[in-house]
């Protein structure tokens, strides 16, 4: 299944590139997609959902068939804030949250839980 990723930092295009995964990025939420997907995001500000990723999932939400987070624990109860949002309000997985770019076994963990998912 497809990956649709946002990413500022870098952190979420790492994560894409360790998975070797079909992917497309959003860039300004107004792509679209006619495929179911899972979608990985990032978090803004304490545990926001990003603009961008807020209008492409207003876009695509019949598509969106589970999400994953990449954050940073710091943050504390924000962590991976926006994957919970969007689990939440579509009532579909949280499939993973991710530290920053995570490590060799998360996306390792990952992988497995996306093949589950096919």
């Amino acid at each position: 299944m497809k990956i649709v990723y946002a990413s500022r930092t870098g952190n979420c295009e790492s994560i894409i590139n360790r998975l070797g995964i079909d992917n497309l990025m959003i860039q300004t939420g107004e792509e679209t997609v006619k495929e179911d997907v899972i979608l990985l995001t990032y978090t803004d500000g304490y545990g926001l959902v990003p603009t961008e990723v807020e209008e492409f999932v207003e876009k695509n939400k019949k598509y969106i068939k589970g999400v994953i987070g990449s954050g940073d624990t710091s943050f504390g109860e924000a962590y991976c804030g926006a994957a919970v949002t969007i689990s939440e309000q579509l009532n579909i997985p949280l499939i993973m949250k991710i530290e920053n770019t995570g490590t060799d076994e998360d996306i390792e963990n990952l992988k497995k839980k996306l093949e589950e998912i096919k």
